[in-house]
């Protein structure tokens, strides 16, 4: 499995958060290496699209039905446009990478850290599991409705588990934060093929159950939290 974080570079704070990522690693003992990943900037991610041939789809402001997908997509608090672009293509582009190369790969935003080590046996049995996208991040802060995310979590007996549902059947809903997932290369086929039906949205509203009922799930151990650092995209 290859490992990467997310980093903006020549961004101070981006920087710092990722280094905490790559250290907290270091301190659960994990057995894998992890590499920064060079982000997307707002200078660059228009021409990146264009690139791919790919175009946003996703509302700035108020919410749109979207009739292709049957879901109702909500406008995400956005201080710059481009930077939100940036943040959907840093993903975009890890997500070609996997189905390229055809590894598993961990994407981190430099914000996660770690909690507790993921340590072989562990992960042996998450890649595993049926799953072929799987969130390992801590719920709590970091999802709106996040304690019953959290419930649902833990009460299950699988280690590996479907993502839990707390929101209205056309709402995007999937992983915590989408800041910390294992991907394999068949859910980064399937995310590629996301993008090109549907226009790119923000990862997090893509990569959700409804697009990938199947496909998507979470550990009910988790193994990484939020820095809490001061948001890229928002602000």
């Amino acid at each position: 499995m290859k490992a990467f974080v997310i980093t903006i570079d020549g961004h101070s704070e981006s920087e710092r958060a990722s280094q905490v990522c790559i250290e907290s690693s270091w301190k659960v003992k994990n057995e894998f290496s992890i590499n920064r990943y060079e982000a997307s900037t707002p200078i660059n991610a228009i021409d990146q699209m264009k690139e791919f041939d790919i175009d946003w789809n996703y509302p700035w402001q108020g919410k749109v039905h979207d009739f292709a997908s049957g879901l109702i997509k909500s406008a995400y608090q956005t201080a710059n446009p481009k930077a939100r672009i940036a943040c959907a293509m840093s993903h975009f582009r890890l997500w070609t990478d996997c189905y390229d190369i055809g590894e598993d790969f961990l994407i981190l935003e430099h914000d996660a850290y770690f909690t507790t080590g993921l340590k072989k046996p562990k992960l042996d049995a998450i890649l595993a599991s049926r799953f072929d996208v799987i969130g390992i991040n801590n719920p709590l802060g970091a999802t709106r409705k996040s304690q019953q995310f959290y419930a649902q979590m833990q009460s299950s007996k699988n280690d590996v588990l479907d993502v839990p549902i707390i929101d209205a059947f056309n709402i995007p809903q999937g992983l915590a934060g989408n800041s910390a997932y294992i991907l394999k290369p068949e859910g980064a086929e399937r995310l590629l093929r996301l993008v090109y039906q549907y226009g790119l949205w923000p990862n997090d509203s893509i990569m959700c159950r409804q697009l990938m009922p199947s496909q998507l799930g979470v550990t009910r151990t988790s193994y990484t939290a939020i820095q809490h650092t001061r948001s890229t995209t928002t602000q």
